[in-house]
């Protein structure tokens, strides 16, 4: 069959090109069709909350547990991620709380229980999840091999982010992290604190639904922290749900709008910050220094406070939780007891977790 002369056949049934065409159209149309869905196809800003219409819980734990071996690094645990929350996770060494990131960011299998994301099993569709997360982790997991702003760029190509978009908000979180000027050094040539900033930056870029951050101001300074804090409350008030875990009890006050406190893989306490102080650290800490005696602090205790839930035992140290810190200092005075001196402060989250996971180190 004779074809008109400014057409030929294309090599796809029913298709045809046109001869008098610009050749770049011509070159586009012999191109073969691309595997790889559009980017557009890919949500840019799952931080939004018509993604959640009914605001279902982002995150639902039911008795989740992590065995390795014979031991038990979490058990059972039951917990609730609301949409738009910074939900926090306190422990000391060893608690659990490291092994339950790893499940909730699908990188460690779930040994027993159930963990849904999103309305995904987080089991069974782990990609799915993965997809919407944001994360910092706490290990250092920066690309040496990069330079500075390569490592952010290169890291949103994963979540189909343009090049230039990419560049463009590697750019303004440089900028914040204040790392700007230094786009072309190799990460090796960052101080701890700088790689730190830049982990945190790289984690932010996805703008994800989800951020999960496993203890990622460890190692900054004062003023980094409050550059990483601040960036953080001003992702979740665009709506950016995050899960914390932290050694920092002002970072977690500041930050959470709920805690969950586990020790030894199991939850011991949950509930807000303020709420969680009130319950379990009272009003206000009276902190006694006994003297240098055998049993000083015993005697203090026993004259000063009837009920072994209200105080403390430290060394030489008493730590009385009290409603009333003045009225509790008026009695103390009234007694005459071995001394050496006394502070009243008001209670805070650090009184709650020592009190709940005691003050022994952990390795």
């Amino acid at each position: 069959m004779d074809h008109p002369p400014s057409t030929i056949a294309s090599g796809v049934p029913g298709r045809r090109i046109d001869r008098r065409a610009p050749r770049e159209t011509r070159r586009r149309s012999r191109q073969r069709p691309s595997l790889r869905p559009p980017v557009s196809s890919i949500p840019e800003e799952l931080s939004h909350a018509h993604e959640n219409p009914l605001c279902l819980p982002i995150l639902t734990s039911q008795g989740l547990t992590k065995r390795y071996d014979s031991s038990v690094a979490v058990e059972g645990i039951d917990f609730e991620v609301e949409p738009g929350e910074c939900f926090g996770f306190l422990g000391p060494n060893g608690a659990g709380k490291t092994s339950t990131m790893k499940m909730i960011t699908c990188v460690s299998p779930i040994s027993a229980g159930c963990l849904s994301l999103f309305g995904f099993d987080a089991a069974a569709r782990p990609r799915e999840v993965k997809r919407r997360l944001g994360v910092v982790n706490q290990r250092m997991t920066l690309d040496e091999s990069l330079d500075v702003a390569e490592n952010i760029v290169v890291f949103a190509r994963f979540f189909g982010i343009s090049w230039a978009e990419a560049a463009a908000r590697a750019r303004a979180l440089l900028a914040v992290i204040e790392l700007k000027g230094r786009e072309r050094d190799k990460t090796t040539n960052l101080s701890g604190g700088m790689q730190r900033r830049l982990m945190i930056a790289r984690g932010m870029m996805s703008e994800r639904q989800l951020l999960v951050l496993d203890e990622p101001t460890i190692g900054l300074d004062p003023q980094a922290r409050h550059i990483a804090r601040d960036r953080l409350r001003q992702l979740k008030r665009r709506g950016v749900t995050q899960i914390l875990t932290t050694h920092y009890m002002e970072e977690a006050a500041q930050l959470c709008d709920r805690l969950l406190i586990i020790d030894h893989g199991r939850v011991v306490a949950q509930g807000t910050p303020r709420a969680l102080v009130e319950e379990h650290a009272g009003r206000e800490v009276v902190e006694i220094q006994a003297l240098d005696e055998v049993g000083a602090t015993e005697r203090i205790a026993a004259a000063l406070v009837s009920s072994r839930d209200r105080f403390e035992i430290a060394g030489d140290r008493l730590y009385v939780h009290a409603t009333d810190g003045e009225a509790l200092m008026h009695r103390l005075c009234a007694l005459a007891a071995p001394i050496a001196g006394t502070m009243v402060r008001r209670a805070t989250l650090e009184d709650v977790f020592l009190r709940l996971t005691g003050r022994s180190l952990r390795d």
